[in-house]
């Protein structure tokens, strides 16, 4: 019988793909105006600076196991507790520069200070870009109430809380909030998922997981031996880690819940 459901943030209720892309766009139009080149070569060139240089950093390893992207970087202050958080805080300025001022020069433009004022301009518009997917707020009304909600989430407390108070409407229908950050190992390491569970004070038999990414959200569900559905919304093949459920929409998840508590009775 399902008592509680856990919910990813991140292109499960929130449109994060989509915030990070109009960011994108909105900043990379500013060196089009400027000196006229393709906004869609740059972003694309900055998105590969980016990651390569995330990656070269020591904290790649601590940015993997919490869950904190690339794009992440470029837009979240880290202001969180620990050492870990304290270096990425002093490498985000350099970062975010270095991706912008790289993106440029491999356009043909040697920039540095116009590569700084986009660094800073692509944080402004990722606020100011905040989607939720359509059904969310449907589909969390009719669980409100009969179910336990949980938001277990990877990445920054600082960076996920940011994104929660840009779209406030989400965080009342959940009775906890969990933050990989905060807890010290993200998903999906089943740790998580465990302190999840004694948070509601429920039986892994009596929570369903729902999240779109299958080597976090599913595969640590998996592990943990909770119940998951993976939200496909672009149609990808399903992998190693497979969920019980798959669905493309929100909407069909509570025809899941009442069919599993049918079958439980």
């Amino acid at each position: 019988m399902i008592k509680a459901i856990f919910f990813d943030l991140d292109d499960t209720l929130l449109w994060d793909k989509r915030s990070v892309k109009e960011a994108f766009e909105a900043t990379c139009k500013l060196a089009e105006k400027k000196y006229g080149i393709d906004p869609a070569l740059l972003e694309d060139k900055v998105r590969r600076n980016a990651r390569a240089l995330y990656a070269s950093y020591d904290t790649h390893a601590f940015t993997q196991m919490i869950g904190i992207n690339p794009f992440e970087g470029l837009w979240g202050n880290f202001t969180d507790e620990g050492e870990s958080f304290g270096k990425l805080k002093e490498i985000v300025p350099g970062y975010r520069k270095e991706s912008w001022t790289r993106g440029l020069s491999d356009m043909g433009i040697n920039d540095s200070l116009f590569g700084h004022q986009l660094a800073e301009t692509f944080p402004e518009m990722r606020k100011k870009s905040a989607f939720v997917f359509a059904e969310t707020f449907h589909v969390l009304d009719q669980l409100k109430g009969d179910y336990k909600l949980l938001l277990l989430t990877n990445g920054s407390p600082e960076l996920q809380q940011t994104k929660l108070k840009i779209t406030p409407e989400l965080t009342p229908y959940f009775d906890h909030i969990v933050i990989s950050g905060m807890f010290g190992r993200g998903k999906p390491d089943p740790a998580i998922f465990e302190h999840s569970l004694n948070l509601l004070s429920v039986q892994k038999d009596n929570v369903i997981m729902v999240g779109d990414n299958l080597m976090t959200d599913i595969l640590g569900a998996s592990r943990a031996g909770i119940t998951s559905v993976w939200i496909n919304r672009h149609n990808k093949k399903v992998n190693d880690a497979a969920p019980d459920y798959e669905i493309s929409n929100l909407e069909e998840l509570l025809p899941i819940v009442n069919k599993i508590n049918h079958r439980d009775k």
